[in-house]
């Protein structure tokens, strides 16, 4: 171990735009060597995959029927406020909006080609080319299927369902649409579904159909060919819908089923999601077939205020395991997460509690932390989440889509919109015993390489310091990093009633005794932009530490039509524990995890100049009254492949 480099020549009273950045030598890296570190068919049809509709490519897509635009034109300026996507079709909002609704739009950016290609990501998944947005494992396949349009980079009216397949989640083959709007229950769009495998491997899908007249129904599908692993055509049910609206549920209130679990009857259970008034409801059915369905009385779950509950899940965790759980487990030591998706805020909130398989109810452990009102999966641009049980791998996955957060002219432009977050296990946080752990799949570590190494670099109160990671550039990494707080500064301290929040508190420019402190990524040489992710603990007036977790995206972007907003919220830090945040930042997603992965934060960044070798990384420290150390490692990562020819596929 190195002895401790303490760099303090350069005052950070601020984090600096443009001209007023200060002149700055780098830390050198402690080791510079570069390293490479390097069926049973998973169904990832997830119902988080709602709407990623990702259109990128330079292909020609048309945009109305009269209009075609190519990925690298560059069309002029124009003030557009395009009506929000999906609302009018009964589902969320599918287009970005600022919270300021009623105000004049902003002018939009004049994007060129060079800056619109950068966006497009390397390892994360997306389609070639258009707008995207269900899994399983079958047959030696992990198979995602998501909402799709053919059409274009903005949600639409005809959205089918995608298809590709991959042995590791990362690298993936993408295959022909497996369903389309072709009948009368769903010829308004195909939507969200979940996968159920039952005990002698079959497969059944339920999904959530638009009908001709725009009613939220429920059909099952199966795999024309059970012997085929890719499962290339589904043929759909002859009497379908298998599930109409309720009486006292709106036509555009029922949709999203989970997949099924069974129950002590030896029937399957499964829940639709759907709202009365203002109260987000979970609707609970059972089955033998599949075909033919008896709703209970009550619900399974139900918290006034939370509106419409889409994209609802409903899975087991174990207390004391350390891996995940089949959906039909329960018994001793067991959990349940009930999740939901709110259409009113558009963020995936979950709480754990307690199933009573007899009655058909779920109780939340604490009700000030009920689902819509406590924990979040995260505090970013995370929404439609669907879990699978990975018979493979003996654990839980969990999938997102990943919207944008530019214009629609700047989708359309670009060609495509929208990804999938990189999967995530998921599991109960022993430690604290009050929530989950979220962390990528240990398969994209696979993408790994050129590995720096930076040891006990001390950054004093106001200081910044740039990390030279070698010749790679800072669009494509993979960040690990620990801090440690001087002691002395935590004890010195004094007590106060300090009221702090990510998002109302001044970002990463807003000053404290102990925080913020954290890094900058794709953040240009002058800082002109930057993307601060950091930390900051609060003393309070009874002598504890609380610690946020937050990205500020204030400065990420000298354009004017991409979200701006600061995110986060609390971490838990028990006793004795450093800080530590692993970020991947792949071109215009970064995905943030602190403390193993109890708060985790997804952004969306268009910077204009902190692209390709302008991609910079910096650690900053903006705290006034400490000190702190940090350590990281530091990988450059490759790009997962993405293949389209699927005939000479084999495991």
């Amino acid at each position: 171990m190195e002895n401790p480099i303490t760099i303090s020549e350069y005052p950070y009273t601020h984090l600096p735009d443009g001209e007023h950045a200060p002149s700055i030598t780098a830390a050198p890296p402690a080791d510079q060597h570069s390293r490479r570190r390097s069926l049973t068919f998973v169904l990832l049809l997830s119902a988080v995959l709602a709407v990623c509709l990702i259109t990128g490519t330079m292909f020609l897509f048309p945009t109305s029927d009269s209009e075609t635009v190519k990925k690298s034109t560059v069309l002029p300026d124009e003030r557009v406020e395009v009506e929000p996507r999906g609302v009018a079709e009964g589902v969320s909002m599918k287009s970005f909006r600022r919270p300021s609704l009623g105000v004049e739009p902003p002018e939009n950016f004049p994007w060129n080609s060079n800056v619109l290609s950068w966006q497009r990501t390397s390892f994360h998944f997306q389609p070639n080319q258009n707008w995207m947005n269900g899994p399983l494992f079958y047959k030696g396949w992990y198979h995602l299927f998501y909402q799709y349009n053919p059409d274009g980079a903005i949600w639409g009216k005809q959205i089918v369902w995608g298809h590709a397949v991959s042995t590791d989640l990362i690298h993936w083959n993408h295959l022909p649409v497996a369903m389309v709007t072709d009948q009368w229950y769903d010829v308004n769009g195909v939507w969200t579904g979940s996968a159920t495998i039952l005990p002698d491997g079959q497969i059944v899908m339920l999904y959530t159909g638009s009908t001709n007249e725009s009613v939220q129904v429920q059909n099952l599908a199966y795999p024309a060919d059970p012997s085929d692993p890719l499962l290339i055509e589904w043929v759909k049910y002859p009497g379908n819908p298998v599930l109409v609206p309720p009486p006292g549920i709106d036509f555009k209130d029922f949709r999203d089923p989970t997949t099924a679990w069974r129950t002590p009857e030896d029937k399957w259970r499964l829940i639709i999601g759907s709202k009365l008034n203002k109260t987000g409801i979970s609707l609970v059915y059972d089955t033998l077939d599949f075909k033919h369905f008896t709703l209970l009385d009550g619900v399974l779950h139900a918290v006034h205020g939370t509106g419409m509950w889409e994209c609802v899940d409903f899975y087991p965790v174990s207390k004391f395991g350390e891996n995940g759980l089949d959906t039909s487990s329960n018994g001793i030591g067991v959990k349940h997460v009930m999740k939901a998706s709110l259409d009113d805020d558009r963020n995936d909130y979950y709480a754990l509690g307690t199933y009573d398989p007899i009655s058909g109810t779920w109780v939340p452990d604490n009700p000030k932390l009920d689902v819509g009102i406590g924990l979040r999966y995260d505090y970013g641009i995370y929404y439609a989440s669907k879990t699978f049980y990975d018979s493979n791998m003996k654990r839980r996955v969990l999938w997102s889509w990943i919207k944008e957060t530019d214009s629609e002219i700047s989708d359309v432009k670009k060609g495509w919109a929208s990804v999938q977050g990189i999967p995530r296990t998921i599991l109960f946080d022993h430690k604290t015993g009050s929530n989950l752990l979220q962390w990528p799949v240990e398969e994209v570590n696979k993408l790994r390489s050129n590995k720096t190494v930076f040891e006990n670099l001390e950054i004093t109160a106001g200081a910044v310091v740039p990390l030279e990671i070698g010749s790679g550039t800072g669009s494509q990494l993979d960040i690990t990093a620990e801090f440690k707080v001087d002691k002395e500064s935590l004890e010195r301290v004094q007590k106060t009633n300090e009221v702090y929040e990510c998002k109302s508190s001044g970002g990463a420019s807003g000053r404290g005794a102990l925080g913020p402190f954290g890094l900058l990524i794709l953040a240009d040489k002058d800082l002109s932009e930057q993307t601060p992710i950091y930390f900051y603990i609060a003393k309070g007036s009874d002598g504890n530490l609380k610690t946020f977790f937050c990205a500020d995206h204030t400065r990420s972007s000298k354009a004017t039509d991409v979200d701006k907003e600061i995110y986060g919220s609390t971490v838990p830090v028990l006793r004795g524990e450093k800080l530590t945040v692993r970020i991947l930042v792949d071109h215009s997603i970064v995905e943030s995890f602190s403390q193993g992965g109890r708060t985790c934060i997804t952004s969306r960044v268009y910077p204009t100049k902190a692209i390709y070798s302008n991609a910079k990384v910096f650690l900053f420290n903006n705290a006034t009254e400490t000190r702190i150390t940090a350590s990281l490692n530091i990988w450059q990562m490759n790009g997962a492949q993405r293949q389209t020819e699927f005939s000479n596929l084999v495991l």
